[in-house]
């Protein structure tokens, strides 16, 4: 048995009992750790698939430690021109191990009133669960146009006027010379 999983914005394949590195998770070491968001469970016979999240699936994990990854090399070079640039990385990561895959029937608390972080951040005013209506209806609200109008402000007393200057003239400026690139004048230049 199998599951694909939505992990920190990555699909991971996962099994139970199987380790694997993710991006950093706020969670502590020894902490539980819970995905709500599966795509898609391969129980052996039959196969699950989401649209685009299983509801009620849950994969349980527990963090393990907070590596650093390999350090990358990054190293750019123009040849003839003395540009050098060398700069490395090391990737935050977690160490998770897998427990446990549930299909249907995760808790009821911990569907009901849990976000996940990516629904959080992608509509920060929305609730759990809200699909594309309410969406749709949040954006509405956002742009309805008020109900009354407020009062109109009184009108400011105009300001003494300077005299009126005239409409800006617009002048046509001579056209530039073409040079005919030959380096010599033109016949009749020299008279003006």
């Amino acid at each position: 048995m199998y599951a694909i999983v939505n992990i920190s914005g990555q699909q991971y394949k996962v099994e139970k009992d199987q380790k694997l590195f993710v991006h950093r998770l706020e969670d502590k070491e020894g902490q539980t750790v819970q995905f709500d968001e599966v795509l898609l469970i391969d129980n052996d016979k039959d196969v699950v698939v989401g649209d685009p999240t299983i509801k009620g699936a849950m994969i349980t994990g527990k963090v393990l430690s907070h590596p650093k990854g390999d350090k990358v090399h990054i190293f750019k070079k123009k040849k003839r021109k003395g540009y050098r640039v060398h700069r490395g990385h090391r990737q935050y990561l977690t160490e998770i191990q897998i427990q446990d895959i549930v299909e249907k029937g995760a808790p009821a608390k911990a569907m009901a009133g849990a976000e996940t972080k990516s629904e959080a951040k992608a509509k920060p005013g929305a609730k759990a669960g809200s699909g594309i209506k309410a969406a749709a209806a949040t954006e509405k609200k956002a742009t309805a146009k008020p109900a009354a109008k407020p009062a109109a402000k009184p009108a400011a007393k105009p300001a003494a006027k300077s005299p009126a200057k005239p409409a800006s003239k617009t002048t046509a400026k001579p056209a530039a010379k073409k040079n005919t690139g030959t380096g010599q004048k033109k016949p009749g230049a020299d008279k003006k």
